[in-house]
C-alpha cells in the first residue's frame, strides 16, 4: 500500500484543534455517518466524503475513493476493544485492503501500532460485516488506512466498544510482566516479587476458560432451531412443487400426456419432493439445472400436434391441448425464470454456509490442538481425561484445573528463579508469554467467523425482502410472501440470540 505520510502534513492545523477540544476517557463511539460531518467521531483526512457513497442503513455512508484513503478517530478512545464496521465494494471487481492502527497521540512523528490488516478479494458487490479485536486499556486514537482497486468502497455503521474489564485487566498485568522480563534480560540484580509470577500464572490459567468459551461458541453458532427453521423456510421459497403455477402446468401436462410420458415426467419432479402429499425437498442448483431444459423439451414435445392427434386422448383433451398448449408453455418459461432468480439466491446463501462451516471446522481443530499443548505447558498432563476436564460442563471440575495451571505455572518460574537459572526463566517466561499470544490469532479468526455470520444474516434478510419477490402470478407472489414471513421471524430471533450469546 502507498505511504500515507503526506495525510499528516494535511493535518496539521487540523489536530491542533481536535486535542483542544478532546473529551476525555471517551470509551464507546458509534458512526452511521448521518447528519453533520462535524458532529462525527472520525475525520476523514483524505480520499474520503459523505457523498455519492451507498448506506447500508439510514440515509448516508462514508465513500472511500479508489486508491489511498485514510479516516482517523478525532479523540482517543479510552479502553478500546471491538472495532466493528461495514464495507461495500463498488463493484465484483473492487477489491481492498484496510489497515487497523493505534497511536497514544496525533503528531506527525508519531509511532502508529498495527492492529489488524483487512484484505477483501474481489467478490460480490454488497455490505460485508467487518470486526477487529483492539482491546486495549490505555488512551489510544484509531485510524483506518484504505486502499482500494477497481472502484471506490461505501464504509457504513462503524462501531467501537469498549473493551472488557477482565481482558483489561490482563493487559495491564502484561505490562507488569513484560518489564520483569526486560529486567530478566538484562540480567541485573533485583528481587523478584513471589506476585509477578502468580500474576503470571493467574493470567496464564484465565485464557483456558477462554478458549474452552471459543471451543464451545464454535460447536454451538449455527445449531439454534430458529436458525434452521429459517433456513429450511428460504429453501422451500425455491422448489416449484411449492407454487400454484408449477402445479397447474403439471396437472395440464398430464391431461395430454401418454401413459408413458406422464411416467417419464413423474420421475422428472421427484427430486423437488411428493406432490401428492406437498412434501418439498431441498433444491439445488445442479438438480433444478438438469431440469429445466428437459422439462421445456417435453412440455413442448407433449403439446407438440403430432403427439395428441395421434393419441387416445378424448375430443375435449385434443382441443384442449390445441387452444392451450403455447399458453401453458409461456407460463411455464416465464415461472421457471422467476424460480430460477429465487434459487440463485438460495444457491449463494447456501455457498456462503458451506463456506463458513468448513473455516469453523478449521477454527475448532486447531483451537482443539492449541488448548491441549497449552495445558501441556502449564505442566497437566496431555490425556484424555484432563482435557474432559477443561471442557467440562461442570464449573467447579474446571475451577480445579485451571488453579493447577496457575500454580503449575507459578511454581515454575519460582523454581527456576530460585536456582539462580536466570537464562533458563528469561526463556520460560518468554514460551508462557508466547502461548498467551497466540491465542490472539483465534481471537481474530474468531471475529472473522461472527463477521460473516453477520453478513450472511444481512444477505439473507435482503434475500427474503418484499420487494425481493420475483414472481408475477398473484397466487405464487402469496406463497412466497407467507414463506418470508415465517423465515422473516425466525432469522430475526436467530440473529437475536446469536448476538447475545456470541458478541
Amino acid at each position: 500500500m502507498r505511504t500515507h505520510a503526506v495525510i499528516f502534513t494535511l493535518l496539521l492545523g487540523v489536530f491542533s484543534q481536535i486535542s483542544a477540544n478532546a473529551k476525555e476517557n471517551e470509551l464507546v463511539f458509534a458512526s452511521d455517518f448521518e447528519g453533520n460531518p462535524l458532529a462525527q467521531p472520525w475525520s476523514w483526512i483524505m480520499g474520503c466524503q459523505l457523498a455519492r457513497a451507498e448506506p447500508r442503513s439510514g440515509e448516508s455512508a462514508l465513500l472511500c475513493a479508489e486508491g489511498s484513503s485514510s479516516i482517523v478517530s478525532k479523540y482517543p478512545v479510552a479502553e478500546a476493544g471491538l472495532l466493528e464496521f461495514w464495507v461495500k465494494p463498488q463493484n465484483s471487481q473492487t477489491q481492498y485492503r484496510i489497515n487497523v492502527l493505534t497511536s497514544p497521540v496525533l503528531k506527525l512523528d508519531a509511532k502508529w501500532q498495527h492492529v489488524a490488516l483487512i484484505d477483501v478479494s474481489p467478490n460480490a458487490n454488497e455490505y460485508l460485516a467487518h470486526r477487529v479485536s483492539i482491546d486495549d486499556p490505555s488512551r489510544q486514537y484509531i485510524r483506518l488506512d484504505i486502499e482500494a482497486v477497481n472502484g471506490p468502497i461505501s464504509l457504513d455503521d462503524l462501531t467501537l466498544d469498549k473493551v472488557r474489564l477482565d481482558i483489561a485487566l490482563q493487559k495491564n498485568e502484561q505490562k507488569i510482566i513484560g518489564g520483569i522480563l526486560d529486567k530478566l534480560k538484562q540480567d541485573k540484580n533485583y528481587e523478584v516479587q513471589a506476585e509477578s509470577f502468580r500474576t503470571l500464572g493467574k493470567n496464564y490459567a484465565a485464557q483456558l476458560e477462554s478458549q474452552r468459551q471459543y471451543l464451545e461458541y464454535s460447536h454451538a453458532i449455527y445449531s439454534s432451531i430458529t436458525f434452521v427453521l429459517a433456513t429450511t423456510e428460504r429453501n422451500k421459497m425455491s422448489n416449484p412443487l411449492g407454487y400454484n403455477t408449477f402445479r397447474a402446468v403439471l396437472t395440464d401436462a398430464k391431461r395430454v400426456a401418454s401413459p408413458l410420458q406422464q411416467a417419464r415426467l413423474g420421475s422428472m419432479v421427484k427430486p423437488f419432493g411428493d406432490l401428492a402429499t406437498a412434501t418439498l425437498n431441498v433444491v439445488s442448483a445442479g438438480a433444478y439445472s438438469a431440469f429445466a431444459e428437459p422439462f421445456k423439451s417435453f412440455l413442448a414435445a407433449t403439446f407438440d400436434r403430432a403427439n395428441y392427434d395421434n393419441s387416445d386422448l378424448s375430443r375435449s383433451d385434443k382441443k384442449f391441448a390445441e387452444e392451450n398448449g403455447l399458453k401453458i408453455y409461456q407460463q411455464a418459461e416465464r415461472f421457471m425464470g422467476e424460480i430460477e432468480k429465487e434459487l440463485q439466491q438460495v444457491t449463494a446463501l447456501d455457498n456462503d454456509l458451506v463456506n463458513m462451516q468448513k473455516n469453523l471446522d478449521a477454527f475448532r481443530r486447531d483451537l482443539d490442538k492449541h488448548l491441549r499443548s497449552y495445558l501441556q505447558h502449564a505442566s497437566i498432563a496431555r490425556t484424555p481425561e484432563n482435557y474432559s476436564r477443561m471442557m467440562s460442563k461442570d464449573e467447579q471440575s474446571r475451577a480445579v484445573i485451571i488453579a493447577e495451571a496457575s500454580a503449575n505455572i507459578s511454581a515454575k518460574a519460582d523454581a527456576l528463579l530460585a536456582a539462580n537459572s536466570n537464562a533458563e526463566l528469561v526463556q520460560y517466561m518468554i514460551k508462557t508469554t508466547e502461548k498467551m499470544d497466540e491465542f490472539q490469532e483465534f481471537k481474530e479468526r474468531f471475529n472473522q467467523i461472527t463477521s460473516a455470520m453477520l453478513t450472511f444474516y444481512d444477505r439473507f434478510e435482503r434475500s427474503i425482502a418484499a420487494e425481493q419477490n420475483p414472481f408475477t402470478d398473484p397466487s405464487d407472489r402469496a406463497v412466497w410472501e407467507q414463506h418470508a414471513q415465517s423465515a422473516r421471524s425466525y432469522i430475526g430471533q436467530s440473529k437475536e440470540a446469536f448476538t447475545k450469546a456470541f458478541m
